[in-house]
């Protein structure tokens, strides 16, 4: 609230010898403007919607009474997928990395539709293994491709050395530097 000094000074007196009167200061409490900023914070928070987690849907492997049978899968099932640098990808089907091809990005998508169609669903999985060269855009770019070809087991794992040895001399093949 404003509240106003009223002590001393007296009536007003005009003439010689007379004093004039102190001028009056005004303070204004503040106290009730921060109450009222208080409640509007608190107001403004307790009505805003929260933001929901977003979060990856794991499929996990179900418990079998053999572990070393836990992940097993058909190898002619399977697709690896390796990632190369300049947006190159690299792939090849079953356990043989031998027959290793190599794509771009744009042609990937019609290669696990292909091999897909030719597997049975249950047991088609995807492999990616994305090299030390792999950018993370082309990595974030091949997980939405799995969600895009609607891909139910895909794994991400780490690149063995063979296989890594296998890309750098088809790169150094076909002059990718």
């Amino acid at each position: 609230m404003a509240e106003m000094d009223t002590s001393g000074g007296g009536g007003h007196k005009k003439g010689p010898g007379v004093k004039k009167g102190k001028k009056l200061s005004t303070r204004i409490d503040l106290t009730p403007m921060v109450d009222l900023g208080f409640l509007l914070i608190t107001f403004f928070i307790f009505t805003t919607t929260m933001s929901q987690p977003t979060a990856m849907r794991l499929f996990l492997p179900k418990d079998v009474d053999k572990p070393e049978e836990q992940n097993k899968v058909k190898s002619s099932a399977v697709l690896t997928i390796m990632l190369g640098k300049n947006d190159l990808v690299y792939y090849y089907e079953g356990d043989d990395p031998t027959k290793l091809q190599s794509s771009n990005y744009k042609a990937i998508r019609d290669v696990i539709i292909d091999k897909k169609k030719r597997t049975d669903p249950k047991d088609f999985v995807v492999v990616l293994k994305p090299t030390q060269d792999a950018s993370y855009k082309n990595t974030v770019n091949i997980l939405d491709e799995m969600t895009i070809d609607a891909v139910k087991r895909y794994a991400m794992v780490d690149i063995s050395a063979p296989e890594y040895q296998l890309i750098t001399a088809t790169e150094a093949a076909n002059g990718v530097k």
